[in-house]
């Protein structure tokens, strides 16, 4: 019996993130090369989006490429654009077809013009669609993010756009790259890594954290479910003692 019949309906988490790791691993465990790990992980990520697609989660957030990536070789970060063109290109239909909204948060101005630009065609063109939001941070650094929300926060409350007195989480919410999105419930992470590597560090305050040995090409949809079954098993307080909460 699949593991996603003993997930209960009515307590999906709304929005799940994940760091997607070990791709190179997967591939010198099979003796291939990281482009491998990467065209493998690909796939694992069609799975988890229909997955996430059929079980009613309102918002997945995928780690593609951190700003600190960019330190690796030059010829694995342009397989890796490619790769992304690639995969866009070829999904763009059936993001329309399954109704979700493609996004994407970082420093996108540091990607190669022709990705910038298709990404922004592929959020363009499904922006209407209403039944999950498909995030993906490339270029992204958590530190970066809040650092450029307090620099536009400053810059407003100089110019008598905000008052100080006034800032409070809701108004930092609204300056983050993630400003249409609700707070993370589940963040996952592949490979047996537990770190959270400078990924959505405000906006996972109170998300439940899962850890999985499985390296990210493996991971499939029971690996998904399970994780979902778990968080599922957890009380979560907010601060509050259980008995509040129940």
């Amino acid at each position: 019996m699949s593991l996603k019949n003993k997930i209960y309906i009515d307590n999906i988490p709304k929005h799940i993130a994940i760091i997607m790791d070990g791709n190179g691993r997967w591939a010198k465990k099979i003796g291939k090369n990281r482009n491998a790990g990467h065209k493998a992980g690909s796939k694992s990520v069609e799975k988890v989006v229909e997955a996430c697609t059929e079980l009613g989660v309102e918002a997945l957030t995928l780690f593609a490429f951190s700003t600190e990536n960019w330190n690796r070789p030059k010829i694995e970060i342009n397989l890796l654009m490619k790769l992304l063109l690639l995969s866009l290109n070829k999904e763009l239909e059936n993001l329309n077809k399954n109704n979700i909204r493609f996004k994407t948060i970082g420093d996108l101005d540091r990607l190669p013009k022709k990705v910038q630009s298709y990404l922004k065609k592929v959020s363009k063109e499904t922006q209407n669609n209403t039944r999950m939001t498909l995030t993906l941070a490339i270029s992204y650094g958590a530190r970066e993010e809040i650092i450029n929300a307090i620099k536009t926060i400053g810059d407003k409350v100089k110019n008598n756009l905000i008052s100080l007195k006034n800032i409070d989480e809701s108004v930092i919410n609204q300056h983050l790259y993630t400003h249409y999105l609700p707070d993370v419930d589940l963040l996952i992470r592949t490979s047996g890594e537990k770190r959270i590597s400078n990924f959505l560090l405000w906006q996972i305050a109170y998300a439940e954290l899962y850890f999985t040995k499985k390296l990210w090409p493996d991971f499939s949809k029971e690996d998904l479910y399970e994780a979902i079954i778990n968080y599922q098993k957890r009380e979560r307080r907010f601060g509050k003692t259980s008995e509040q909460v129940n």
